[in-house]
Order: C-alpha cells, then sequence, then structure tokens
C-alpha cells in the first residue's frame, strides 16, 4: 500500500497535469476558430476553381493539344505520395490516421508492382513513415517555423512538385490529409493532383447549354490554370489540416482534462482511506499501550 506522502505526490501531479492539459485544451480552442475560419472561407473558392477547370476539361476532351498536367504521361509506374501531418503530437488520433490511410496506399501498389515516393509535410508522418518505409523517402518538408499557413507555402509545394513531374520523377501525385468536419470528427481524404482528375458537375447540363469563348484557346487557359489549381488543392489541404489539428488537439486534452479529474478524485478516496487507517491504527496501538499499563 502506497504511504500517505505517495499519494499526496500523485495527486499534487495529477493536478499540474491537469492544469497544463486544461491551458492547452483553452489554446486549442482558440486557434481552432481562426483555423477553421479560413478553412471554410477556402471552401468555395476552391470548388469554384475546380468547376471552372472541370468545363474547361470538359470543352478540350481528350485531345491531343491537352497540356500535359491533365493527359498525364501515359502510364502510372511511378507514384508520389504527399502526407501531411502535423509538427506537434498530443493531438490524438489525428496523425494516425492519415499515416494509417498512407499505409495502405503504399501497400496497395506495392503489391501491384508499382514504384512509391513519398514526401512528408510535417514531422509526425515522417516519424512513423520512415520505421517502414525510409527508403520511400525523397523529400520533407518542415513546417515547424510557419506560424500560419499560407499560400506561399502551399505554393512552394507546388512548385517542387511540378518540378519534379516535369522532370518524369513521377507519373502521378496524390496527397493525403484530414479534411475539417467537426471538433470531434476528421475525414482522412485522399486525393489525386497530379494528372488532375475532375468529377462532372452537377449543373453539368445547364453550363454545356451556356456558350463559352475562351482567349486565346481552351488549352492555352487550362496550361495556366492547371498548376494554379495544384497549389490550391495543396493550400486548401494545409488549411482543413490546420483546422483538424486543432480540433483533435481541444478534443484530447478535454478528455485527458476529465481523466486527470477522475484520477484526482479516486486518489482523494484512496488517501482519506489510507489517512484513516493509520489513525486507526494509531489509536489500536494507544488503546492497548494503556490497558497493558
Amino acid at each position: 500500500m502506497p504511504s500517505l506522502k505517495d499519494l499526496k505526490n500523485r495527486i499534487d501531479s495529477v493536478k499540474s497535469t491537469r492544469k497544463i492539459t486544461k491551458a492547452m485544451q483553452m489554446v486549442a480552442a482558440a486557434k481552432l476558430r481562426r483555423a477553421q475560419e479560413a478553412a471554410e472561407n477556402a471552401r468555395p473558392y476552391a470548388e469554384r476553381m475546380r468547376s471552372v477547370m472541370g468545363e474547361l476539361v470538359a470543352a478540350v476532351g481528350n485531345s491531343d493539344t491537352a497540356p500535359r498536367l491533365l493527359s498525364g504521361t501515359g502510364s502510372d509506374e511511378v507514384h508520389m505520395l504527399v502526407v501531411m501531418t502535423s509538427e506537434r503530437g498530443l493531438c490524438g488520433g489525428f496523425n494516425t490516421s492519415i499515416v494509417r490511410a498512407a499505409r495502405l496506399r503504399i501497400d496497395e501498389l506495392r503489391a501491384e508492382g508499382k514504384t512509391v515516393k513519398i514526401i512528408t509535410v510535417g514531422k509526425k508522418g515522417r516519424e512513423q513513415l520512415k520505421r517502414e518505409y525510409s527508403d520511400l523517402f525523397v523529400d520533407h518538408v518542415d513546417m515547424s517555423d510557419v506560424k500560419k499557413v499560407g499560400y506561399s507555402d502551399a505554393s512552394a509545394i507546388a512548385q517542387d512538385l511540378l518540378a519534379r513531374y516535369a522532370a518524369g520523377e513521377f507519373d502521378v501525385c496524390t496527397i493525403f490529409y484530414n479534411r475539417f468536419v467537426s471538433v470531434i470528427r476528421q475525414e482522412p481524404t485522399v486525393t489525386q493532383v497530379i494528372p488532375a482528375v475532375f468529377e462532372p458537375a452537377e449543373d453539368a447540363e445547364e453550363t454545356s447549354k451556356t456558350p463559352y469563348e475562351y482567349e486565346p484557346s481552351e488549352e492555352g487557359v487550362l496550361a495556366d490554370l492547371l498548376p494554379r489549381g495544384v497549389a490550391t488543392q495543396i493550400f486548401a489541404a494545409l488549411l482543413e489540416n490546420a483546422a483538424s489539428e486543432e480540433g483533435a488537439r481541444m478534443s484530447a486534452m478535454d478528455n485527458a482534462t476529465r481523466n486527470a479529474g477522475e484520477m484526482i478524485e479516486k486518489l482523494t478516496i484512496e488517501f482519506n482511506r489510507t489517512r484513516q487507517a493509520v489513525i486507526t491504527n494509531e489509536l489500536i496501538e494507544i488503546i492497548s499501550g494503556a490497558e497493558a499499563l
């Protein structure tokens, strides 16, 4: 049985931990509001960007003059996976869910005989993946000094990917990130960004009836928009990841604070029982000594 001093030290230690987790929860809540607003504001722009490019793709079709970012290399043997995670931990299963989706994709591609290359954005994803796939790593993007995600960060990642694609280093590029749904729910999302893939719009019939004229041409406009589209998708993914990270951290710290409170209650009950037992033993010794005299 632990002594009274040991129990008192444990109670004080858990109380200190609860103060830290409560503070981290409040900080995450403050950051979440800004990150959530940024992610939600970026969604309409990203969706409209994809809608415009989808209309252009429908107009261009599968012509021989289609940009290479749209038509692809004609092969899918080499896959580049961009895994976006956080720089810090203490955010529940946020990083694990992204890494799990990446692992499934890596194993699936390797089983098909494909070549896989990995670029990680965020330290936590790199730490988890390098244990099994260190030989697949080609680059890492350090975001530890970035206090607020900006378009310039996404543009730098996009430019690096586009340069590698132009150099023939890969055929298909896919990004992995968490899409923010709510504080307690973040959806692991897998999106192919190179070559660009567009799903038919819901109002495709209405838009097809509207005549558009493009200058210099549909292919020329697409060639300019597609690189911007890659950067936009990466920027939206980074914003979604930032909001998801703060939401996951807020939820994890809230659970940790609750667990600390429950542990303090149990330790306090045990402390009181032990103290009562000590007092009872002392009384018995005093009474026994008095009777012996």
